[in-house]
């Protein structure tokens, strides 16, 4: 069984979709339960240097902290105490690097079943975590 499980989110119904799973898995388990929220800070490399990255960053950081609120009330209701982790940089690395720092055994993600095309212009983070990670990773796929 898992003693230690990460869930990435990203505010979409795939990322739901993994809360929910791994809210399920840290229950039957009696698991300590961690989201991570990653404010993908590499989209702002083709922006301006101005004050355009600092306000997106700060738009994105907010929805961060709203997603991982709702995430730590929904947990809760099920009894399951979550931590929460807002981080900024590439999200496949901070989840792989949050998971080592966490020593977490299983780390669960959501896919949101995008094409090739969109893969290889945009990447897929899930892709990035199963192909990095050293622990057990779970895909969720909405």
């Amino acid at each position: 069984m898992f003693t230690n499980i990460l869930v990435a989110l990203d505010g979409s119904p795939a990322g739901q979709q993994a809360l929910d799973r791994a809210i399920e898995i840290a229950r039957a388990g009696n698991a300590k339960l961690h989201a991570a929220y990653i404010v993908e800070t590499g989209l702002f490399s083709s922006l301006p240097a101005d004050n355009t990255v600092e306000v997106m960053y700060n738009v994105l950081k907010n929805e961060g902290e709203a997603v991982l609120d709702k995430a730590k009330t929904e947990s809760a209701a099920h009894g399951i105490p979550l931590t929460t982790h807002l981080k900024s940089g590439h999200a496949g690395s901070e989840v792989i690097a949050l998971a080592d720092a966490i020593k977490a055994d299983l780390i669960i993600v959501g896919s949101h079943g995008k094409s090739q095309t969109d893969r290889l212009l945009i990447g897929s983070v899930s892709t990035f975590v199963v192909t990095h990670s050293r622990v057990s990773t779970m895909v969720v796929r909405s």
